[in-house]
């Protein structure tokens, strides 16, 4: 099966709205219909920026898709500070990320609480960037594998298999994101790899098949091509190169490297 590869930015806590409107001004200027046609294009501003993102990609008729870093599960409530999935929903946000290791390590996220975000998401009409990855300490030990797969399952309980095959995954190594390390390109694909047979075990061969699996954790315009030519994936989750425009268009445009 052919799967359009996703390149999405997750801009982390940068940005304010008027600077996020310039990245994606630029953006758009370096990128054209036939990267668009052969890879599918995010970014995810701070919720501050959200609006101002929405209303330009609108405006100039943009290709570019909006993503949002983060939701609370429940649709309204006393929960301070919180951005609910139908908030989101009304900004034509298509992609929420979901389970992001900084919000497991820094907020103490579980398992249950992450499943729970990826539900209340795909109940709204937008698609979870489900992230999966193991630490440092764990990969020591052997554990990557099983780590991962046992993300995967506690994460997808309660989602239909028609809904996990539109879904995104993003293995993320907790080890490579923000430090500069960069999985190996065939240890990310085996990884990857190992995320599709879990859904394939699980799910179904159909919906293995149409899930689309990212690598996340220090991608950059040096490393992009050899991660792109692992067969299981299908885009990647960039941090750090996203707030460049200039090295995030060469990312979008790796089928051109």
């Amino acid at each position: 099966m052919s799967r359009l590869p996703l390149q999405a930015g997750n801009w982390k806590m940068n940005l304010d709205h008027l600077e996020a409107i310039q990245l994606v001004q630029r953006l758009g200027y370096h990128l054209d219909d036939t990267d668009y046609d052969r890879t599918e294009v995010v970014v995810c501003p701070a919720f501050t920026a959200l609006r101002s993102v929405q209303t330009l990609i609108e405006g100039d008729r943009l290709r570019i898709g909006l993503g949002a870093q983060d939701c609370h599960w429940e649709e309204s409530g006393s929960f301070t500070g919180a951005v609910s999935p139908g908030m989101l929903a009304k900004l034509d946000v298509s992609y929420v990320v979901c389970g992001h290791s900084e919000r497991r390590r820094l907020f103490g996220e579980t398992d249950d609480v992450v499943n729970r975000k990826v539900r209340a998401v795909l109940a709204h009409g937008m698609t979870p960037i489900l992230c999966v990855g193991e630490s440092e300490e764990q990969r020591d030990q052997g554990r990557t594998e099983s780590v991962v797969v046992g993300q995967v399952e506690a994460c997808l309980d309660g989602v239909e298999d028609r809904q996990v095959a539109g879904m995104v995954i993003a293995y993320e190594p907790v080890w490579a994101i923000g430090t500069g390390r960069t999985a190996e390109p065939g240890e990310a694909g085996a990884t990857c790899g190992v995320v599709r047979a879990a859904v394939a075990e699980r799910r179904g061969t159909d919906a293995a098949e149409a899930l689309r699996v990212q690598y996340g954790g220090s991608v950059k315009p040096g490393n992009i091509e050899a991660l792109m030519r692992q067969a299981d994936i299908d885009g990647t989750l960039v941090g750090g190169a996203s707030l460049d425009p200039d090295d995030f268009a060469v990312i979008c445009r790796w089928h051109r490297l």
